[in-house]
């Protein structure tokens, strides 16, 4: 068993690493002061991706991307949770999803996001509906030869910045032993089409500039070339492509953990009471040292996940175990280097408070930590007839 990296993921880390140091640090000061990122500099940040050649690193050579494997992608994203979340979604991941893209999909959605030319955004959550997918109340009926959208979404992240959403509305019902059971279609909806509004989200204390939308279905029509995937088939493209995306959580919060760790760590010899450097107190040591031993241990968790889908291996309770575990262990790490810090922390002269706040978001998105751990039970005590 090997843990060291290639040459080329050695080199993918330490790229992607030197872009997030000098492309996305320097603005983060003024993303957070004012809640923004200007159209300018988004701009500015994808095509000095795009001539970094790493735009859409996770699709395949075959369809323009660069082809990495999840390994090779779980570093770029560990590497870019160093750095504020509103700046490095420019760094370009269109989601995986759209690779279920057919005939002229490819042409008008596909291609063009692995270009950089236009971007997506997700739309699933409901006020109704977040853990419980199948309780979502925005459908989609027939009418004319067309379908007809009616309901609405919210906590859309990048919303704002996207030219078309990937949609999950529901299509019908099915009566099941446990009750009413719907069946949830895939759309893609381009911003601008009749019936269809974006709108301001809240305002969230998590990675400011990095916005959520809600979005409002009136009547909104849209033929069968929108549908993405098959008709009531919205389940299965979600658990083909989205559900290692719990990986891109565990990995963006593992950078994160480490850039926080080092302020922690320089804090901790640097800092002097009672004539030496805190770090010589035990108080703070033992800290230092379970801080780096909960760290390693998420990014190894997340790593090894990634790995087991390379290799075609069930992996569904490992990034599930990856997703809980390195989400949590960032809630500590950031308040813990709070606690190193002091009062100091707790002001905007250092980015600690920011750490602090944005992680909290962590534990909710992309499958909450009690879903998580529902999903990791489950996997052990179904085998067994529990």
């Amino acid at each position: 068993m090997h843990f060291g990296l290639t040459d080329e993921q050695d080199m993918i880390v330490s790229t992607v690493r030197r872009f997030v140091e000098n492309e996305i640090y320097p603005h983060e000061a003024a993303v957070e002061r004012t809640g923004e990122v200007p159209r300018e500099l988004a701009s500015e940040l994808r095509q000095k991706v795009i001539d970094l050649g790493f735009y859409a690193c996770n699709f395949p050579e075959s369809v323009g991307g660069a082809g990495l494997n999840h390994l090779d992608f779980a570093l770029v994203e560990r590497e870019l949770g160093r750095g504020a979340m509103a700046l490095t979604h420019f760094f370009g991941r269109p989601q995986n999803i759209l690779m279920a893209c057919r005939a002229d999909q490819i042409e008008r959605y596909l291609l063009p996001a692995v270009r950089g030319e236009r971007m997506d955004a997700l739309a699933m959550t409901e006020p109704e509906a977040g853990s419980d997918v199948r309780g979502m109340k925005c459908q989609a009926v027939r009418d004319k030869g067309d379908w007809v959208l009616n309901g609405s979404k919210h906590f859309i992240s990048g919303a704002n910045h996207a030219d078309f959403f990937i949609v999950f509305v529901a299509t019908g019902e099915d009566d099941t032993p446990r009750g009413p059971k719907k069946r949830i279609t895939t759309f893609l909806v381009d911003r601008g089409t009749p019936g269809f509004e974006v709108r301001d989200g809240y305002a969230s204390v998590s990675h400011r500039g990095y916005k959520n939308c809600i979005l409002n279905f009136d009547d909104c029509r849209l033929s069968d070339a929108q549908v993405l995937g098959d008709v009531d088939g919205g389940f299965a493209v979600m658990n083909t492509w989205l559900y290692a995306t719990r990986i891109t959580v565990a990995a963006s919060c593992v950078g994160r953990a480490r850039r926080c760790f080092d302020y922690a760590l320089n804090h901790a010899a640097e800092r002097r009471q009672f004539g030496q450097p805190i770090g010589k107190f035990q108080g703070v040591s033992f800290q230092i040292a379970d801080m780096i031993t909960e760290i390693d241990a998420a990014d190894l968790l997340t790593l090894s996940a990634a790995w087991r889908l390379d290799q075609g291996l069930p992996a569904n309770r490992e990034i599930a175990s990856a997703k809980v575990h390195a989400s949590e262990m960032l809630a500590k790490v950031t308040d813990t280097t709070l606690q190193i810090f002091g009062g100091m922390g707790l002001m905007d002269d250092f980015p600690i408070e920011r750490f602090w706040r944005d992680a909290r978001v962590e534990r909710i998105w992309d499958g909450t930590s009690e879903i998580q751990r529902h999903i990791i039970s489950r996997d052990l005590l179904r085998p067994l007839g529990a």
